[in-house]
């Protein structure tokens, strides 16, 4: 349930940050919260922690945490310019990026180190078995993405296999119909489909670096208000931080906020990543770099049709938020 929001908060997201601009606050005045939209996807709860313990306070900025499903509510609250940033998919960044260049990611929040999996039919013993047969998956985006970094693995391409439109939470009733033989999916669906008999062939701890989820704001706010954004970015960290250490009061404060039972809330698979990990993401030189990997979803979303031209990556990305103000 929880991944479900998670990609439904990321379509949100690809909507929300196209939002008017803030008028101009004078120096003189206390800058207002940074009004945040962020999902229900466990790789963004350490605002949640970072509100409830007070990191963003303590770090000199005030945030506004928006924690909504109501699709339409989101959409008129965007228009108005109600929110000053947001928590994407990289692909999804990407995609939103074509249409409004006015955004950029300051940070990677977090990765899919096997939490993303391709579940296949007991006879799918390898990625090669795949050829001529029906994969699943949510094509158009990061999942699509995914399948297809699977199968360069055994040196196939997507036209080597029937690719099916389907989302996770409709996999393992595809595999057990035989409607597909294969498929991307993530929890709780992935336990359902082995309980099926399906077995797992590929996760994204095999392809480092590709899902990734980023924190961006409008280039307004990075601009006028960039040690606001260096104090949520220390916030956010401090509360990455803190949970790690304190496992389960840091899921029993997200338990109360969100309402949800404290024993769904699980990291399994994902990693809340460091100062030192978002560092080593913006080096060029790093073979898993985010710049690297951007290119590869803009690429794909070129061949795909969905944008026409390469963002501007350089613009797109500003570390310079991950280190002390010079």
């Amino acid at each position: 349930m929880l991944k479900i929001l998670k990609y439904l908060s990321i379509c949100f997201i690809t909507t929300c940050l196209l939002f008017a601009c803030h008028a101009s606050t004078p120096t003189k005045l206390k800058h207002p919260p940074l009004k945040i939209l962020a999902g229900y996807f466990v790789g963004e709860y350490p605002a949640i922690i970072a509100q409830e313990k007070g990191f963003f306070k303590a770090q000199g900025v005030d945030v506004e945490l928006i924690h909504k499903q109501d699709i339409q509510l989101i959409q008129a609250n965007a228009s108005a310019g109600k929110y000053d940033g947001g928590i994407a998919s990289l692909g999804s960044f990407i995609m939103l990026s074509a249409t409004d260049p006015e955004i950029q990611a300051v940070m990677v929040v977090n990765e899919s180190t096997g939490a993303d999996v391709v579940v296949a039919q007991s006879e799918v013993k390898t990625i090669a078995d795949l050829k001529g047969k029906k994969l699943g998956a949510n094509l158009g985006g990061f999942s699509e993405v995914f399948v297809t970094e699977m199968l360069k693995k055994a040196n196939l391409t997507s036209d080597d296999v029937n690719l099916v439109k389907l989302e996770a939470s409709e996999i393992p009733q595809s595999l057990k119909n035989n409607v597909i033989q294969a498929g991307h999916t993530w929890q709780p669906h992935l336990s359902e489909a082995v309980k099926s008999g399906g077995r797992i062939l590929f996760t994204s701890k095999q392809t480092p670096g590709l899902i990734l989820d980023v924190i961006g704001f409008r280039k307004e706010i990075t601009r006028a208000r960039p040690e606001d954004v260096r104090a949520f970015v220390r916030a956010w960290l401090q509360a990455v931080n803190y949970w790690k250490a304190n496992i389960q009061e840091g899921n029993a404060i997200i338990s109360k906020v969100l309402k949800i039972p404290s024993n769904t809330i699980s990291l399994e698979g994902i990693n809340l990543t460091n100062l030192a990990e978002n560092q080593k993401f913006f080096q060029s030189s790093n073979p898993n770099s985010v710049y690297k990997t951007a290119k590869i979803y803009a690429d794909f979303f070129i061949r795909a049709g969905n944008i026409t031209r390469l963002p501007e990556l350089e613009s797109l990305f500003n570390s310079s938020f991950l280190n002390p103000p010079s």
